[in-house]
């Protein structure tokens, strides 16, 4: 069995402080610099370059270039799920009267993991699909139906086809504050997508958070029933 050795592999290349807050920085998809990255992890731009080489060496950032610059992301959604999965783990045994931080009030409500849409608002979406039947949830999957393919048209969202996406259609992940499934795959990328197009959403400041506007309050009411949730701060991202 070799499980157990690339199991503690992986486990020694995240579990260095500062490289694991450089992936959590880059959870919400975008890329960064090598500088933003220091800063996010309040270390020197040599050692965060040493940690970027370990990183990309395992497989876990890539390199996106850009002239004389270079950005780092996430390699894959299978590195950001990782990363999902250890947050879940680490807070299952949460003592219940431990209060949140107000960050962590808003990365609950709403935040990007990678390229979708987590946090309660993405449940509650996920529901509202399934309610309207435009979704069936089975087997760690979404599966658009009929009226779905209708809706989602002519809701602005262009669906990717299938042989596209590599079997990441329309999957279903474990939110780790919610512990229920929300859409992610390509389909869930794309809604989020559209949910920013149409400025319901805004990126919050130095957070993969994000905040619900008013029109997309009012958005979001009148097209599938939804309270979105307040924002713990209102702190815009550019």
């Amino acid at each position: 069995m070799i499980t157990g050795p690339i199991i503690a592999e992986t486990a020694a290349v995240v579990g260095d402080p500062a490289r694991a807050t450089m992936l959590s920085a880059l959870l919400d998809g975008r890329a960064l610099t090598a500088s933003e990255l220091a800063l996010a992890a309040r270390i020197t731009p040599q050692t965060a370059s040493t940690h970027l080489a370990k990183l990309t060496a395992a497989g876990m950032l890539s390199v996106v270039r850009n002239g004389r610059h270079r950005h780092f992301r996430l390699a894959s959604p299978a590195v950001a799920g990782m990363i999902e999965g250890i947050v879940a783990v680490a807070l299952e045994k949460r003592p219940p009267y431990r209060p949140l931080s107000r960050e962590a009030r808003a990365l609950s409500a709403a935040r990007i993991c990678y390229d979708h849409l987590a946090g309660r608002l993405s449940v509650d979406l996920t529901d509202a699909f399934v309610t309207r039947e435009y979704v069936v949830l089975e087997d760690g999957v979404a599966e658009i139906t009929t009226a779905g393919t209708c809706f989602f048209t002519e809701f602005g969202i262009e669906l990717p086809t299938r042989r596209a996406t590599r079997g990441h259609y329309s999957r279903l992940c474990l939110d780790w504050t919610e512990r229920r499934p929300h859409i992610a795959g390509a389909v869930g990328a794309a809604i989020t997508r559209r949910c920013f197009d149409l400025g319901w959403m805004e990126r919050m400041e130095r957070s993969h958070a994000v905040i619900v506007t008013p029109l997309g309050r009012r958005g979001l009411q009148k097209t599938f029933g939804i309270e979105a949730p307040e924002p713990a701060d209102r702190t815009k991202r550019s």
